[in-house]
């Protein structure tokens, strides 16, 4: 009898010789993924819209014996994505990794910086997925990897943007999941939900955050998610307290309030202020 519970299983993939193109890949966990990926023996491809950086890994990556290439590639123009795969070619694990945030109240947000954060974070998904998707679902085998964030299970002050557009790319990775579930594809899919990141973006913050849920270093959510492609993961939620966040609606909304304030989620985003198109 066929175990009822298979079809929400999925195998890992080995990195060794695999295939890999990670968006933003030229800083911060885009460009620890990149690395750590190439060190497993993946071909990696970064992508990033500044060209320089994206070279800069890429050369960093060849200097020590792996292989890799790079291309300059705004991910929010659907023709760019277009043909930056073209040239990229085909792909074994494809990891959405581009993201901006401008941490502006919704007051002070001008038109372009909002489009700016749903074109990268989340529109750009669909763009760069279907690029790559047709020939992983042919060859029937493929991992499409998304960085979401802790901000798309629970919203703080100066992030509508953004938390929108992470819900959203929580939401796109589920219904790319139930997708290929349907369609009886082998193709993997996996969401990454981690809280706040040590990229740079939060100097200042670290003496008054709580130690409850400590910043997290760009290594250590890296390794996490190419562990999570090897072993087969479906989830990766950093730290893992953060998992239960989502619970946080089903309590009155002055209760959801308080445990939010203590968890630092309005406080952080200060350092936000002023701050346009950093890369996650």
């Amino acid at each position: 009898m066929k175990n009822p519970l298979s079809s929400y299983r999925q195998d890992g993939l080995a990195l060794d010789g695999a295939r890999a193109v990670i968006t933003g890949g030229g800083s911060g966990i885009g460009r620890r993924m990149a690395i750590g990926a190439a060190r497993k023996g993946a071909v990696v491809t970064v992508w990033d819209r500044d060209r320089s950086r994206a070279d800069a890994v890429r050369d960093e990556i060849v200097a020590g014996g792996g292989r890799a290439f790079s291309f300059g590639v705004d991910v929010a123009d659907e023709a760019a994505v277009a043909v930056a795969a073209d040239h990229t070619g085909p792909a074994d694990i494809l990891i959405n990794n581009a993201g901006v945030v401008s941490g502006r109240s919704l007051l002070d947000s001008q038109t372009g910086a909002i489009n700016r954060t749903l074109d990268v974070n989340l529109r750009s998904l669909f763009w760069v997925t279907r690029a790559f998707l047709g020939g992983m679902t042919e060859r029937r085998t493929g991992y499409v990897v998304t960085i979401a964030s802790a901000a798309g299970l629970v919203a703080g002050a100066k992030m509508s943007d953004y938390a929108a557009s992470k819900a959203g790319a929580i939401a796109f990775n589920e219904a790319l999941r139930n997708e290929m579930r349907d369609a009886g594809s082998p193709v993997a899919t996996m969401v990454v939900c981690p809280f706040y990141i040590d990229t740079g973006m939060f100097s200042g913050v670290k003496s008054r955050f709580p130690l409850l849920l400590p910043i997290l270093e760009p290594r250590q959510v890296a390794g996490a998610v190419l562990r999570g492609i090897e072993r087969g993961s479906k989830q990766i939620v950093m730290p893992p307290l953060v998992r239960s966040v989502p619970l946080l609606r089903l309590l009155p909304v002055g209760a959801f309030d308080w445990v939010a304030d203590q968890l630092g989620i309005n406080e952080s985003m200060e350092d936000f202020t002023g701050r346009r198109g950093d890369r996650l």
